[in-house]
C-alpha cells in the first residue's frame, strides 16, 4: 500500500536520466497550481531518487519549501525504475480532451483564475478532419521505445 510521507527537499536526488523537458512555463504553471491547490501530487521517489515528479520537485525549490510529499518506490528493480519513469511521463501525453465537457467545467467554474495555467497550450486545435486522414508516413521510419 502506497503511503505518503513528507521529506525534506535537501534528501531528493534528480534522476541525470530523467528525458522529461521542464521548461521554466511549465514550471510556473505547476507553482500556480501548487498554490491555487496545494501540493497534492506527491513525488515519486526509489531510495533517494526522483522516479516520477521533476516539474513538481523544480517547482517546489523555487517557491523555497522545505518539505514535498512523496510515494516510495524502492519495491521496483533499478531496470523496472528506469522503465516506469519513461511510461508514466510517457502515459500523460496520451490523451485528449473531450472539448464539450473541458468547456461545460470551464463555464462552471468562476473563482480560478484559469489563464494562469495556459490551457491554450494544452488545447491545440482540433481539426476533425485530422481523424478521416490515413497516416501515409514509412512505418520503417517510424520508431516508438514505448512499443517493445
Amino acid at each position: 500500500m502506497l503511503q505518503v510521507e513528507y521529506v525534506d527537499l535537501s534528501e531528493l536526488k534528480q534522476y541525470k536520466g530523467n528525458a522529461k523537458e521542464h521548461p521554466i512555463k511549465q514550471v510556473e504553471q505547476i507553482k500556480a497550481s501548487i498554490d491555487e491547490f496545494g501540493f497534492l501530487d506527491p513525488i515519486g521517489v526509489w531510495h533517494d531518487t526522483i522516479v516520477e515528479g521533476h516539474g513538481r520537485y523544480l517547482a517546489a525549490v523555487d517557491m523555497g519549501l522545505e518539505q514535498v510529499p512523496i510515494i516510495r518506490l524502492d519495491d521496483l528493480t533499478d531496470e523496472q525504475r528506469r522503465a516506469y519513469t519513461l511510461v508514466h511521463n510517457k502515459l500523460t501525453m496520451n490523451s485528449g480532451f473531450d472539448i464539450d465537457m473541458l468547456n461545460e467545467e470551464l463555464e462552471n467554474i468562476f473563482d480560478i483564475n484559469m489563464e494562469q495555467f495556459d490551457l491554450e497550450i494544452v488545447l491545440p486545435e482540433y481539426d476533425e478532419a485530422e481523424d478521416d486522414e490515413e497516416d501515409t508516413r514509412d512505418p520503417s521510419c517510424q520508431h516508438n521505445v514505448f512499443e517493445n
